[in-house]
C-alpha cells in the first residue's frame, strides 16, 4: 500500500539534501538523481516541494526518464491536507518573480532607446 503524503511533508521537502516532487498526484523523491539530472540541479530544485506535473510534461521527458519515476516514488498525494494541487503549483517563486521582472526588462530598455533615437532625430531636424 502506497503512503499518503501531506502538502506540509511536500513542502518541508524542498532543499537540496532532500527534493520531494508532486508529479500527476504521486510524490517523487528525486534527492538521489539530482546529480544526474541532464537539466542540471537547478532546474528540479526550482520545482521541489510543490506541484512539478507542469514544468515535467512540458519538457516532454523521454520514455527512459519516465522509467525512472517508479523508483522514486513516495507515495500519493493527499488532496485533503488543506491546499489544492492547482494552488500550490501556481504561487509565485522568487525565481518566478525574478524572470518575469527581467522580461518585464527586455522590453522597456529597447523601446526606451528606440524612442530617445526617434526623439534625437525629431529635434536635431535629421
Amino acid at each position: 500500500m502506497s503512503k499518503i503524503i501531506t502538502i506540509d511533508e511536500l513542502k518541508a521537502n524542498n532543499t537540496k539534501s532532500s527534493i520531494w516532487l508532486l508529479i500527476d498526484g504521486k510524490v517523487y523523491d528525486c534527492t538521489k538523481f539530482i546529480d544526474e539530472h541532464p537539466g542540471g540541479d537547478e532546474v528540479i530544485l526550482a520545482e521541489s516541494g510543490k506541484d512539478a506535473t507542469e514544468a515535467f510534461e512540458d519538457v516532454g521527458h523521454s520514455d527512459e526518464a519516465r522509467a525512472l519515476l517508479p523508483e522514486m516514488l513516495l507515495g500519493t498525494f493527499d488532496k485533503n491536507s488543506g491546499m489544492d494541487i492547482k494552488k500550490l503549483s501556481t504561487a509565485p517563486t522568487s525565481a518566478q518573480k525574478a524572470i518575469e521582472h527581467g522580461s518585464n526588462m527586455m522590453y522597456f530598455i529597447p523601446l526606451s532607446l528606440m524612442g530617445a533615437y526617434f526623439a534625437w532625430r525629431y529635434y536635431s531636424g535629421a
